[in-house]
C-alpha cells in the first residue's frame, strides 16, 4: 500500500511527517530521511492495530 505523506520542518528544526489518510498517524525525525523511516514504522503499526481490531484500512484516494 502507498499513502500520501506530508513532510514539513517545524520551528524546532525537526521534520514532522503526517499521513492524512490515517488520522493521528504522525511521526518526526531530525532529518527528512529519519522522519520518513519513522513514518513507515508508524504506518505499519497503525495498520497492524486496525487489522488486529478488525477495522478496515482506509484507502488513500490519491494512490488508488
Amino acid at each position: 500500500m502507498k499513502f500520501r505523506i506530508i513532510l514539513e520542518p517545524d520551528e524546532d528544526g525537526v521534520f514532522v511527517a503526517e499521513c492524512p489518510t490515517l488520522p493521528g498517524c504522525i511521526s518526526e525525525g531530525a532529518t527528512r530521511d529519519v522522519a520518513m523511516a519513522n513514518m513507515r514504522d508508524a504506518i505499519q503499526g497503525y495498520i497492524h492495530s486496525l487489522e488486529k481490531q478488525g477495522d478496515p484500512v482506509p484507502m488513500d484516494l490519491f494512490t488508488c
